[in-house]
């Protein structure tokens, strides 16, 4: 007999395939789970209303995309590309290096990966190919790669997700993943270093020292963003969300009085491109709480739980296990539909075996971020194609090198969770 709840996987399946939004195949499936089970419509949307609007958490998420945006507009990333060139330039590989430093800055402020490649990725993939120097596939490749450290240095949108579904600590979060968002990047310039060797890329020409004052001046504003964040979260001046109005707010008054370059319709533009990612992340929250409602009654947590412990796994193999899981997932599905559809089914397991869940929580979002340039999915090797104009099969060819490296780095804070929470227990964290 079938049951109601694979009637309702089949539906999102089924819905999905046909090209319907994961957000609104999750609320539809889910549906029909409640019409099959005899349980009170209603349900639904008391579910939806009640988790959106009861998460004060969940506003840090349009004021981070807004923020970004209105840094794209006013060109500081332009600044920031300069700024990198300053550093890291002269070395074999050097505008591979720039691309990767400048995403580390980067990410500081957006929190998301996709704002990361819309806002650096076409600037840094025309400075990579300009005179032929690299090829446009390696360009975009180091460009999709590097793009995904956005959400592991804070701040970061998965992370906000992943706080939601899992009541850990978003401060702590957000601090736990600076040194695997180093140690991501460190992987990812090994690769570049070794791959310029190997091709002879070209080393840049040094920018003159009397220009480092200058140059470090125009990018200060970029640069003291996530020190302006990071400080005031940590000192307790200002919750997680509360810094996301203040980054918003930063940027725009950085544009309008350091930059003076945004119009009017600019910050339209701006507003208009942040709410219409807000309410795309909406929907997919939306289906994710009413579908987590359905997983609930169930009881497939549990289920997974009783399963998982028949089977006596210790907690390096239950990561393990979860690890090798999410990697195949985040070839199929979107980082964030796996965040809150699937982790929710994790995460008790994890608790019962003692699992650190900020150790957990910047492990896998770490994982789920390499899913972004895995494919077939491979979100940011889509976007990246598009700007660079470069056949896909080529920069998926480029890519892999930093999938194995990120893959790697990835084992590293698995294994060592000191790693992840040095950081968070210097500054207070008893976890």
């Amino acid at each position: 007999m079938i049951t109601p709840f694979a009637i309702c996987l089949c539906s999102i399946l089924a819905l999905g395939l046909l090209g319907l939004p994961i957000g609104y195949s999750m609320i539809a499936g889910s549906i029909v789970y409640l019409m099959l089970a005899g349980l009170d419509l209603g349900t639904s949307a008391e579910q939806i209303l009640n988790g959106l609007y009861n998460s004060y958490v969940l506003l840090a998420v349009p004021l981070f995309l807004f923020s970004a945006e209105l840094m794209n507009v006013s060109n500081m990333t332009a600044h920031l590309v300069r700024f990198c060139d300053m550093l890291v330039g002269r070395f074999r590989g050097g505008l591979g290096h720039i691309n990767i430093v400048q995403s580390m800055i980067f990410a500081g402020m957006s929190g998301s990966a996709i704002a990361d490649l819309a806002g650096t990725g076409r600037i840094s993939i025309s400075m990579m190919t300009r005179n032929n120097r690299y090829p446009v596939s390696y360009a975009a490749a180091v460009t999709a790669a590097s793009a995904v450290i956005g959400p592991i240095i804070p701040p970061s949108i998965p992370m906000v997700l992943y706080a939601l579904i899992s009541d850990a600590s978003i401060g702590y979060l957000f601090l736990g993943g600076i040194v695997p968002g180093v140690l991501m990047a460190l992987a990812q310039m090994a690769i570049n270093t070794i791959q310029a060797h190997r091709h002879d890329y070209p080393v840049e020409k040094p920018i003159p020292l009397r220009q480092w004052p200058s140059i470090t001046v125009t990018a200060m504003p970029a640069l003291l963003m996530p020190v302006i964040l990071l400080g005031g979260i940590y000192s307790g001046v200002m919750t997680p969300t509360e810094a996301a109005a203040v980054a918003a707010a930063y940027a725009f008054m950085v544009a309008v009085l350091w930059y003076r370059n945004i119009t009017v319709l600019e910050t339209y533009t701006a507003v208009l491109n942040s709410a219409r990612s807000t309410a795309s992340i909406g929907m997919l929250i939306a289906g994710a709480l009413i579908f987590n409602y359905v997983v609930t009654i169930e009881q497939i947590p549990l289920t997974v739980k009783a399963l998982l412990a028949g089977y006596d796994l210790s907690p390096y193999m239950f990561l393990f296990l979860v690890n090798v899981i999410l990697l195949v997932l985040g070839c199929l599905l979107e980082g964030s539909t796996i965040i809150l559809v699937v982790l929710p089914i994790f995460i008790p397991t994890a608790q019962a075996l003692g699992i650190d869940l900020v150790h957990f929580g910047v492990v896998t979002v770490f994982n789920i971020m390499i899913g972004l340039i895995t494919p077939p999915y491979g979100l940011l090797l889509f976007i990246s194609a598009a700007i660079s104009g470069a056949p896909l099969r080529l920069i998926i060819r480029d890519t892999i090198p930093f999938v194995i490296a990120m893959i790697f780095a990835l084992a590293i804070i698995t294994f060592i969770p000191e790693i992840v929470l040095w950081l968070p227990r210097l500054l207070g964290y008893k976890g």
